[in-house]
């Protein structure tokens, strides 16, 4: 039972990560394509400790790899985060390319 919930836990993460990547190839948002790489790794760390017959002590490498896809994912945060705080404002407002031409209500 745990194998088979181990499975789908797997096919989750490569679910995410194709949804992700598609939405990455629709907006070319940098971030869509990080949280793709990011459930990659998380799916790999997960088929990983499957596979691998070791006792518990010994899964660190499977644990780094959940490590780096954690840290590609705060990368690609803290990156998309620090390129909004640098774009020019207007009138206290952020300059966005709003291409449906909508006002904001105010």
């Amino acid at each position: 039972m745990l194998i088979f919930l181990s499975g789908m836990v797997t096919a989750g993460f490569l679910i995410a990560a194709a949804f992700f990547f598609r939405f990455w190839q629709r907006t070319r948002d940098t971030l869509f394509a990080v949280l793709g790489v990011s459930f990659v790794l998380f799916a790999l760390s997960q088929a990983a400790s499957l596979s691998v017959d070791a006792p518990q002590d010994d899964r660190t490498a499977i644990f780094l790899l959940r490590l780096l896809g954690f840290v590609v994912l705060l990368a690609g945060i803290l990156a998309k985060n620090l390129k909004r705080a640098r774009q020019p404002r207007t009138n206290g407002k952020i300059n966005s390319s709003n291409s449906s031409g909508a006002s904001s209500g105010t």
